[in-house]
């Protein structure tokens, strides 16, 4: 709820008298606050009675105490606006704070249920800062309320704010984006032997030259632009370039146009391994049900664990169904939390597992895929060292929940699976898991949930199956997976209901007829029963690519492709002519998605019908990917691999905004995503997302307040805003960072020399070796050393896992950071050239806790 000061309260609270309205400015209507500057004392301004406000130098002055809970606690505020239909108006004042803070900044009615005409998370410090709204009323109210809410805070502080102005007439600005540079580039970098593309966005139609300059700003290479025309993703004229042949590896390139530069990037093999630790990292960190450890994560992102049943929590390990449902409760607790919110969604959980498991059993499908990077002891998770691949711990977090969600044998509906579990009512932002009170409610069954359980069971079934450790586990996914597809056979129809989407979303599904598809050849491919094969074979969509891999690309709610995938690339008893169908399946689609590349200005294998950019348009982007890389490598085709890459340019900054949509991924990247623990935006106490989150990128529908307010007018691809509360085009889930950790192993095999292309890698007749010279309880001291016998280094890059969670703290002789376990070193000013016959060394100190094991290898890079 939103605090009401009522009207005799605030009078009895404040004391002065009324200002004259200000001037009004010449293009708006009359000013509606009394009294914005405080020239005439306090009235009619009133507070909350815990934070009492004065003048201080002409400015009203409030202090908040410390512990206040909601931004509502702390409130101050002037009623009686007169707000009109459909009038625009302009909101400005100028505010500081002792402390940093995010405030509330609403215009809203003044009485229950305190609809906001307008409202906006504004961060206020020391320094003075002047903010501008401008907002057009969708109703009418004669007795409005501004309000500042400034509580929510554990410090107390002191709120000050001057010069308030609320005046209608105002003109909605034009959408104008802060796009940087015209001179657009993936800001990550690209591969030695890949494409490297760009785009200029420039009024000019005559081709003009481009030049690739070195850190040191060195001419490398150099070429003309080739004029490409409007581009209908951004309305702008652009010119596209490409210095694919240019093979030199090194850090800090740029490329200049007409005098423009663009943003820095790197070229060499090992761009990518990063990116693929950081996006699986994102579902330990999004994990239900256990505390989030401080020693995998850092500091920073440590909480403790959320839905256990610790106050306020109501826990996930004895949930009930919505009234009116079923009369058991299940042991539902763990999973993922699906994204910014506290639900866990079956059919949304169901598709992001089978790609965590699918980013594992790529490697085991496709020639020189190195499934080494996802092993046992290479990601933060806490069951390394357990004999499994890491991220099959990972992904066994989520398929234990999906399990659980299966309606017990001796129920109504035994086999089904309940469509989902979440809050009855939606929770604020921000609101941390371990602090949510909310009652949790298990949602009916459905179909498409019983069948993303039988599908992502089966393939549990095969890949857990390889270990001791878990072959238990992957004997109970199988026997739930056939249990479940019975199950939705006998219940073809059971549809979610599209109006259940109060405290979390609905996810309704019309069509399942390709979760079908998807689960008969899940169960076909673990079992090799030809029961399953027949419903595969039956199935209308079996054959029919237009049907399978959809222009918009697989998602939650179309997923027969990851059937169809998994098909062409998993040994089965499937007939040549059987492989050649689905085959073709795979490859008619990636024709497709190829052919929308290379027609894109921006090089993005996305053409959506109408141009209709949708809420999560990167994620399908990344799955036409998937599809293009499963293409490569079941043909060796450079066109497919050729479309991911690019792809992953438009992701990582080569786009209409110069946006790159991975937090810690290039210059300009997202870094508030709606997210109700990642939410620096609102609690500067609290962090932006780590590296490695993806944003769900532009939306052509508007679908929340803040996209509907500031990106109006906004062409397709531009219709992006990277703040908290534009959730449809800049939340975060867990089925959208899965297909980016696929891509970002797919990629980095090939910089490796894996899946298809391998290039020459640098500083391959280098070596680095790990050592560590003095160690005492909780700390040690580590040394590389770099030697080159046979070549040499001009630049060079180290990094390494550490495998028992140790923590860097500080090092010399180097430029050292870490993500996660990752730790990745660069040369300092001084020693970057390494002759043939001779060596650098540079040393760090770090913290260690249980033990202090020893990476299995250094990854060196560098110009050769």
């Amino acid at each position: 709820m939103r605090r009401h000061i009522p009207r005799a309260l605030a009078a009895a609270l404040v004391a002065g008298a009324l200002a004259a309205p200000g001037a009004a400015a010449a293009d708006e209507g009359p000013e509606l606050i009394l009294n914005g500057g405080f020239d005439a004392g306090t009235a009619p301004w009133w507070w909350t009675p815990d934070s009492p406000a004065t003048v201080v130098g002409g400015r009203l002055c409030a202090d908040v105490p410390a512990g206040t809970a909601n931004p509502w606690d702390a409130i101050i505020g002037q009623n009686d606006l007169p707000i009109a239909a459909g009038e625009t108006y302009a909101l400005r004042y100028t505010a500081t704070a002792t402390a940093p803070v995010t405030i509330r900044t609403n215009v809203q009615q003044a009485v229950e249920p305190w609809g906001q005409f307008f409202s906006s998370a504004d961060q206020v410090t020391d320094t003075a800062k002047t903010f501008e709204h401008v907002f057009t009323a969708t109703a009418a109210d004669d007795a409005a309320q501004l309000a500042f809410q400034v509580g929510g805070s554990d410090a107390a502080f002191t709120f000050c704010v001057d010069d308030v102005s609320l005046r209608g007439g105002a003109e909605q600005p034009p959408y104008d984006p802060d796009t940087g540079s015209p001179v657009r580039v993936n800001q990550v970098g690209y591969l030695t032997e890949g494409p490297k593309n760009g785009t200029f966005v420039t009024e000019s139609a005559q081709p003009l030259t481009w030049t690739l300059n070195a850190a040191d700003g060195t001419e490398k290479a150099s070429g003309t632009t080739v004029p490409a025309g409007t581009d209908p993703t951004s309305l702008e004229n652009v010119h596209t370039f490409a210095f694919g042949d240019f093979t030199e590896a090194g850090e800090g390139y740029t490329v200049t146009i007409d005098g423009e530069t663009s943003e820095p990037f790197a070229i060499g093999d090992d761009i990518y391994g990063t990116l693929r630790t950081d996006a699986l990292a994102y579902f330990y960190h999004n994990r239900s049900g256990i505390e989030i450890d401080a020693g995998l994560v850092g500091e920073e992102y440590a909480r403790p664990a959320g839905h256990v049943g610790v106050a306020p929590n109501r826990g996930d390990d004895d949930v009930p169904c919505q009234p009116g449902g079923c009369d058991y409760t299940l042991d539902a607790a763990g999973g993922w939390y699906d994204a910014g919110d506290h639900g866990k969604y079956v059919v949304n959980g169901g598709i992001a597992a089978a790609q965590v498991m699918g980013a594992y059993e790529r490697t085991l499908t496709t020639e020189g895929a190195d499934g080494e990077p996802l092993g046992d002891g290479k990601l933060a998770v806490p069951e390394r060292g357990n004999g499994v691949p890491d991220v099959l711990d990972e992904a066994r977090w989520q398929l234990e929940f999906l399990l659980a969600m299966q309606v017990p044998a001796g129920e109504d509906l035994a086999g089904m699976a309940h469509h989902k579990l979440h809050d009855a009512q939606w929770t604020g932002l921000p609101t941390l898991p371990h602090e949510d009170p909310q009652p949790r409610e298990l949602h009916p069954p459905s179909t498409a949930a019983t069948l993303n359980l039988a599908a992502t069971g089966a393939q549990c079934g095969r890949l857990y199956a390889d270990y001791d450790e878990t072959a238990a586990f992957a004997d109970r996914c199988l026997a739930s997976a056939r249990t479940a597809y019975a199950a939705a056979k006998a219940h073809p129809d059971m549809l979610a209901d599209p109006d259940d989407g109060t405290g979390g979303g609905a996810y309704s599904d019309g069509d399942v007829s390709d979760e079908f598809y998807w689960a008969a050849a899940e169960l076909y491919l673990s079992t090799g029963e030809d029961t399953y094969l027949q419903d595969v074979l039956r199935s209308p969509l079996h054959g029919d690519a237009a049907a399978v891999f959809p222009d918009g690309g697989m998602s939650w709610a179309a997923t027969a492709g990851l059937g169809a995938l998994d098909l062409a690339t998993v040994d089965s008893g499937l007939t040549d002519a059987q492989l050649a169908v689905v085959g073709g399946m795979v490859t008619d689609a990636a024709d497709g998605y190829a052919a929308d590349a290379a027609n894109a200005a921006y090089g993005v294998p996305y053409a959506p019908a109408g141009g209709r950019y949708v809420w999560g348009s990167n994620s399908q982007v990344l799955n036409n990917m998937v599809v293009l890389a499963t293409a490569h490598g079941l043909t060796g085709e450079a066109g497919y691999r050729d479309a991911v890459l690019t792809g992953l340019d438009y992701l990582l900054g080569r786009n209409p905004l110069n946006q790159s949509y991975v937090t810690g991924h290039g210059e300009r990247d997202s870094k508030n995503q709606h997210h109700r623990f990642w939410a620096n935006q609102l609690d500067p106490s609290l962090p932006n997302p780590p590296a490695g989150a993806l944003a769900g990128g532009p939306d052509s529908q508007l679908e929340d307040p803040v996209a509907q307010r500031e990106l109006a007018g906004c062409p397709p691809a531009m219709c992006y805003i990277d703040d908290i509360e534009s959730y449809s085009t800049n939340e975060v889930t867990i089925n959208w960072n899965a297909p980016l950790a696929w891509i970002a192993g797919y990629a980095d095999d090939l910089g490796s020399g894996g899946g298809g292309d391998p290039g020459p890698g640098p500083g391959e007749e280098c070596s680095a070796a790990y050592s560590v010279p003095n160690e005492w309880p909780g700390g040690f001291t580590g040394s590389v050393t770099i030697t080159c016998d046979g070549a040499a280094l001009d630049g060079w890059t180290a990094e390494w896992d550490f495998p028992d969670g140790q923590r860097l703290q500080n090092a010399w002789n180097a430029v050292c950071t870490q993500t996660g376990t990752t730790v990745s070193c660069r040369n300092a000013p001084y020693n970057g050239a390494v002759p043939d016959g001779g060596s650098v060394s540079f040393g760090f100190n770090a913290g260690w806790s249980a033990s202090n094991g020893t990476p299995r290898e250094v990854k060196l890079g560098g110009g050769t």
